[in-house]
């Protein structure tokens, strides 16, 4: 896909956001209109056109899309790095069926480009795990997906 602009996630690029994934994403600061890049995983795309992800209530990201919906994410994976833009919209305030106080955002996919460098490709891909408790952690993960799924 180098040097290409999609106006929306390929087939190859789109299971790779039905899952859990670590992304980052950069918005525009509310007060100092600068770019602010913030690590999630709680990220999902129902289509080709859409991304959806939950971040908490009190985060900075959901002041900055208020005031500035353009947006970015970033997508390591097949091999390369993925730039999707779009316009982010606070689709939920509060998250039902969720423990935690978390706002959902759905992002209009407008542009997506390969942005690896040129004559590279990515060999391992960016792998975490949760520092607190597994059990825990993998129930709210269930339950946080099974939102952004059904929304």
């Amino acid at each position: 896909m180098a040097n290409q602009v999609e106006h929306g996630l390929t087939e190859e690029l789109l299971p790779l956001l039905q899952k859990e994934r670590f992304v980052t994403v950069s918005t525009v600061d509310f007060e100092k209109g600068t770019p602010n890049v913030s690590a999630i995983s709680w990220v999902f795309a129902p289509d080709k056109g859409h991304i959806r992800f939950a971040i908490d209530n009190r985060s900075r990201m959901l002041d900055n899309i208020k005031k500035t919906s353009g947006i970015v994410i970033t997508l390591i994976g097949n091999g390369s790095t993925y730039s999707i833009a779009g316009n982010a919209m606070v689709k939920r305030e509060k998250m039902e069926g969720v423990p935690l106080k978390l706002a959902m955002i759905e992002v209009a996919v407008s542009d997506v480009r390969d942005i690896m460098f040129y004559g590279s490709k990515i060999v391992t891909e960016p792998t975490y795990d949760k520092t607190y408790d597994a059990e825990a952690a993998a129930k709210l993960d269930r339950q946080v997906m099974s939102a952004l799924r059904e929304a």
